[in-house]
C-alpha cells in the first residue's frame, strides 16, 4: 500500500489552540499549557517538526547503521505482477520498484524520530519562527548521476513539473506553496500561503530533484522504459520491460561520506524478478532465486517456512519488534456509491466480520484487531474522550453522533467459534432503520425495490481467503456480495477512476501526522482522481480537525487533535477495520547482516543492511 501526503488549503484558524478549555468541559479539566513561541532557524543542518532534531550538528554517522559496514555483493529480490515506467512521479503506467534508490531528496528523515530531517542535497535550511517560508541552501558538491551540477534551478523547475504534470496527488500535497524562487544557484525559497504550517517546510524537505537538463526537450508525462538521471546512489543496470529490473550502486555517488549516509547503501547490484504468482514467488525463494522475503501473510509466516534450508540455518526467519503506528487496514467503502452512503448501512456490514474467528483459523492468532486509524501509537484514541479531545471536539457536537462524546469506540468481540448471532440481529436492525428487510431471503431497499449487494475488488488472490469468510457472514443476513479480481494494471485504473464498490486497503501513519491525512480524507482529495481518498469521505468536521493539526503548534495538541480525528473517522464507519501486528517478519538466506540497534520506525532495508563475506561464502560451500 502506497501512503501519500498531501494538503489543503486552510479552512480553520489558529484560534482554538490558543484559548482554554471550552466552558463545556469538566471543571476538573486543566487548561491546554501556553503555546511557546518558536525561534526561527538559521542555516542549521536539520529541522524537527516540534522541538530541535535529536542529532548534534556535527554527528558522524546515523546511530542505527553500521558506519564500517562492507561494501559489495548483489542481492534478488521478487516485484508482484509487471511494470512498464521507470517514471516514478507521474499516475500513467505502471512504475518499477525501488526507483526511489535513483534520486536524492533536498533531506533526509530520520528513522529513528518522530519527524526530523537532517542534510541531504540541502547542506543546510532557513526557517522563519512563524514557519511561512523556507530556505534550502544545496551543498555545492551536489551532483547528477552525469555529472552535472544540482541547482537550485532544477529544484524549481521540478516543483512547478510536479504539480502540473506529475501525479496529481503532487498538485494537493503542495497545494499550500505559493511560489518558489531560486534566489542565486545554489539556494531556493518556497514561500507559503499562510504562516503556521509547521510540517510543510518538512514536506518541501522530502521533494526529490529531478534534472532539468535531462527532461527538456522530453514529454513527462509519458511512460517511459529508458533509464532517467537522479543524483541519488544508485542508477538503472539493465531493464527487461516487464520481467527485471537492476540498479547498480554508483562508486561515483556524491554524497557517499555525507553523515546520512555514512553505513548506508551497502550492496553492489540490486536486482528485482518480476512474479504474477505469489505461490511462484513463494517458491523462488525456497530455491534461493529470491533473497530476502518480508511477510505479510500470517499463514504463510506460520506454515510455510518449515523447509530444509531453515532448519539448517541457511534462511534466517526473523522477528523485528518495531514502534511504528500500523494506521489502519480494513475492507474500505467507496461512500461515493449511493449502497455505501448510509453510515447506518456501513456500521452493520463492519458488525459482520467475524475477527476471532479469522485470527484463529486463517491467522494463526498472530494479529491484533484495529481499534484506530492511528494503531500501536500514542496517537490512537481510547476510551471516553480527555479534557484536550473535549475542547477540540465540542464546537462540531451538533455535526457529530453524541456517543462520540460519551461512549468509547468498540468492535465487538466474538467466541471465534462462528456463532454471530447476537451480530446478526444488531446488523438487521441498523439495516431496518436504514431502509432494509429482508425479502424473499435477499436484503432490500424498501423505497427502491433493489437488493444490498456490492463487489469486493482485489488483485492479490492471497487476499481471497481473507475476503470470503466475511462474505459468507453477510449472506446469512441476505446481502449479496461478490469478489472481482483483476490485474493490478487494472486494479490501479479502476482505483484511480473509482470504479469499485469496495477494496481491501490500508491507511498507512507516522508518528507525525499532518498534511498527508487532508490526502486521506478531506472533502478537497474525495474530488480528486487518483488521490488516497480512496474511501469519498467529504465531511465538514474531519476537513476542520485536518488543518488543526497541521498547524499544531507543539506535541501535546497535536496528539489531543489526532484523536479527536481518529473519534469522528470511526463514527463514520468508512472501514470494516481489520488487523495490525506490531513487528516486521522478514526472511533471507543466510548471507546479510544487519546493524545490531536498528531504528525504532524501521529495519532498514536494504539500504542499511550489508553482504557478509564470511557468511556468504559458507553458504555457497
Amino acid at each position: 500500500m502506497h501512503t501519500y501526503r498531501l494538503l489543503t488549503p486552510a479552512v480553520l484558524a489558529l484560534t482554538l489552540w490558543l484559548s482554554p478549555i471550552a466552558a463545556h468541559a469538566d471543571e476538573s479539566c486543566p487548561a491546554l499549557a501556553p503555546i511557546a513561541a518558536d525561534a526561527a532557524i538559521t542555516a542549521a543542518p536539520g529541522i524537527a517538526l516540534h522541538g530541535s532534531p535529536a542529532l548534534a550538528a556535527n554527528f558522524a554517522h546515523l546511530p542505527y547503521v553500521n558506519p564500517d559496514a562492507p561494501k559489495g555483493g548483489s542481492v534478488k529480490l521478487a516485484g508482484f505482477g509487471s511494470f512498464d515506467n521507470l517514471n516514478p512521479f507521474i499516475l500513467k503506467g505502471e512504475a518499477a520498484d525501488n526507483l526511489g534508490l535513483m534520486y536524492d531528496t533536498l533531506m533526509y528523515q530520520s528513522e529513528d524520530e518522530p519527524f526530523s530531517q537532517y542534510g541531504l542535497l540541502a547542506q543546510s535550511v532557513d526557517v522563519p519562527a512563524d514557519r511561512s517560508w523556507i530556505a534550502f541552501n544545496l551543498n555545492p558538491n551536489a551532483k547528477f548521476s552525469d555529472g552535472k551540477p544540482v541547482t537550485a534551478d532544477d529544484v524549481v523547475w521540478t516543483f512547478n513539473t510536479l504539480i502540473s504534470k506529475g501525479n496529481p496527488f503532487f498538485r494537493a500535497y503542495y497545494a499550500e506553496v505559493q511560489k518558489v524562487e531560486a534566489e542565486s544557484p545554489t539556494r531556493v525559497k518556497f514561500t507559503f500561503k499562510m504562516a503556521g504550517n509547521r510540517e510543510l517546510p518538512l514536506i518541501i524537505g522530502q521533494l526529490a530533484v529531478l534534472p532539468k537538463h535531462y527532461w527538456d526537450g522530453k514529454n513527462f508525462e509519458d511512460t517511459t522504459l529508458t533509464p532517467p538521471v537522479g543524483s541519488g546512489p544508485y542508477a538503472v543496470k539493465d531493464v527487461q520491460a516487464g520481467r527485471s529490473i537492476s540498479y547498480q550502486r554508483r562508486a561515483d555517488y556524491w554524497g557517499k561520506d555525507l553523515p546520512v549516509n555514512r553505513g548506508r547503501y551497502n550492496i553492489d547490484t540490486i536486482k528485482i524478478d518480476y512474479y504474477r504468482d505469489e505461490n511462484v514467488m513463494m517458491e523462488a525463494f525456497k530455491a534461493g532465486e529470491v533473497d530476502f522475503r518480508a511477510e505479510r501473510v500470517a499463514r504463510l509466516w506460520a506454515t510455510a517456512y518449515d523447509f530444509p534450508a531453515v532448519q539448517k540455518g541457511q534462511v534466517i526467519k526473523e522477528e523485528i519488534a518495531h514502534q511504528n503506528p500500523q494506521g489502519m487496514q480494513g475492507f474500505v467503502f467507496n461512500t461515493r456509491r449511493d449502497v455505501f452512503k448510509d453510515v447506518r448501512v456501513r456500521h452493520a456490514l463492519a458488525l459482520l466480520m467475524d475477527f476471532e474467528w479469522m485470527n484463529a483459523n486463517l491467522f494463526h492468532g498472530q494479529y491484533k484487531r484495529s481499534t484506530s486509524y492511528f494503531s500501536n501509537s500514542e496517537l490512537a484514541s481510547s476510551g471516553v474522550p480527555t479534557c484536550a479531545e473535549l475542547a477540540i471536539l465540542e464546537p462540531f457536537r451538533a455535526q457529530l453522533p453524541e456517543t462520540l462524546f460519551t461512549q468509547p469506540f468498540t468492535l465487538p468481540v466474538t467466541k471465534g467459534d462462528g456463532n454471530i448471532r447476537d451480530l446478526l440481529m444488531q446488523a438487521n436492525n441498523l439495516l431496518k432503520d436504514a431502509g432494509y428487510e429482508i425479502q424473499k431471503g435477499v436484503m432490500t431497499n424498501k423505497a427502491t425495490g433493489k437488493p444490498l449487494t456490492f463487489e469486493v475488488l482485489l488483485f492479490d488472490s492471497a487476499f481471497e481467503r481473507v475476503v470470503q469468510p466475511y462474505l459468507r457472514n453477510l449472506e446469512r443476513l441476505g446481502i449479496k456480495a461478490s469478489i472481482r479480481m483483476v490485474d493490478t494494471a487494472q486494479y490501479q485504473a479502476r482505483l484511480n477512476e473509482r470504479d469499485f464498490d469496495m477494496i481491501s486497503g490500508g491507511f498507512g501513519q507516522s508518528l507525525s501526522p499532518g498534511n498527508e491525512q487532508a490526502g486521506f480524507w478531506s472533502s478537497q482529495s474525495a474530488a480528486i482522481a487518483g488521490s488516497p481518498n480512496v474511501a469519498g469521505v467529504a465531511n465538514p468536521v474531519i476537513d476542520q480537525l485536518i488543518e488543526q493539526i497541521i498547524k499544531a503548534p507543539d506535541r501535546d495538541r497535536l496528539v489531543a487533535t489526532t484523536r479527536a480525528l481518529d473519534r469522528v473517522l470511526l463514527s463514520g464507519w468508512y472501514v470494516v477495520p481489520n488487523w495490525h501486528l506490531s513487528s516486521y517478519r522478514v526472511a533471507y538466506w543466510n548471507r546479510f547482516s544487519h546493524p545490531a540497534h536498528m531504528a525504532r520506525y524501521s529495519f532498514g532495508w536494504p539500504d542499511e543492511w550489508w553482504v557478509d563475506a564470511g557468511k556468504d561464502t559458507a553458504l555457497k560451500q
